[in-house]
């Protein structure tokens, strides 16, 4: 009788040339902070990971979603008591509208908002 390895990965991982941890690192860098795919690709780079920023880029659209998932999963009913509202000026169909965004302490998105401004216009006086 053969014994397996003890290589078994997660299957969400599966087919894929690097380990949980490189992918989990990368995509959490490039979602978590403003960095671009090029500077995640010289962070990796730096750390001996030699990976192409496309591959950060399609890891990001593979699993993004299911890192987000987890985590609201995770922190459900638990979410901060101190909230930030954002305020922002958009233009939809040539109108201006005011898209409000709430989040937690912890960056958590919990509610959005858009709704039809009444922005003054500017005279020249």
């Amino acid at each position: 009788m053969r014994r397996r390895a003890m290589t078994d990965r997660d299957p969400l991982y599966r087919r894929h040339r690097f380990p949980a941890e490189v992918i989990a690192h990368a995509v959490w860098l490039y979602l978590r902070f403003p960095l671009s795919l090029r500077i995640v690709e010289d962070m990796l780079a730096a750390r001996g990971i030699i990976v192409s920023h496309q591959t950060v880029r399609l890891w990001a659209d593979e699993f993004g979603r299911h890192f987000a998932n987890d985590i609201r999963r995770r922190s459900r009913g638990r979410l901060g008591n101190k909230w930030h509202l954002d305020e922002a000026i958009i233009s939809i169909q040539g109108k201006k509208h005011l898209l409000w965004r709430a989040v937690d302490q912890d960056g958590l998105f919990w509610r959005c908002w858009c709704k039809a401004a009444a922005i003054p216009r500017r005279t020249n006086a």
